[in-house]
């Protein structure tokens, strides 16, 4: 008799904390933590930069359109040119549906990187790309947001080049991070990744 009620008294705390776990658990369901691998939400990030005119610009001035956003810099001698040369096609074959998208190119070179040398570089691809700068904090706090890696490497006389993550990040209208067009990945599954965003 002794047994059975110390076997019904274990048993009672293990289900009423296996009750606290799940309603715990149940609580929390939309308030997972972030994945460390993926961009947080706009509503989540917390930067300022400046556009390549001047004005600040912060995640909160992106929500309610959809965004695409590549990191990199104006010296880069192939996989920035490239990258923006596919957005600038990419913005062309959606027609009309690419006024509805915010695209940015923020650098990862921000001591070359002023206003005035990302309004000459983009000039080179649509108009609607913007270009985004700050300081070296303020650029770093953006790509810890983003997830993005970037380190400078020296190329001799004194110069010197940067090396970074390569993929142009989709945003839906409401801040969500949506995916990315790898750099490697076959274009002709960027456009229609796009559209998804945009539907």
């Amino acid at each position: 008799m002794r047994r059975r009620q110390v076997i019904l008294s274990v048993a009672g705390v293990v289900g009423a904390a296996a009750f606290t776990l799940g309603l715990g658990a149940w609580r929390t369901r939309d308030r997972a933590a972030p994945n460390p691998f993926l961009p947080l939400p706009l509503a989540a990030m917390d930067w300022q930069l400046s556009d390549h005119l001047g004005q600040d610009v912060t995640p909160a001035d992106w929500l309610g359109r959809p965004a695409m956003v590549f990191f990199g810099f104006t010296y880069c001698p192939d996989v920035c040119p490239t990258t923006l040369l596919d957005i600038a096609d990419w913005l062309e074959d959606l027609g009309p549906d690419a006024d509805k998208l915010t695209v940015a190119l923020i650098t990862v070179d921000p001591e070359r990187d002023n206003a005035e040398a990302l309004a000459d570089y983009i000039s080179n691809f649509d108009p609607r790309i913007i270009g985004l700068t700050g300081s070296p904090d303020a650029i770093a706090r953006t790509a810890v947001d983003f997830r993005v890696r970037f380190e400078k490497v020296p190329a001799g006389d004194g110069d010197y080049s940067m090396n970074h993550t390569a993929g142009v990040f989709l945003f839906r209208a409401d801040g969500r991070f949506a995916g990315i067009i790898d750099f490697h990945e076959d274009r002709r599954f960027a456009v229609p990744k796009i559209r998804r965003v945009l539907a």
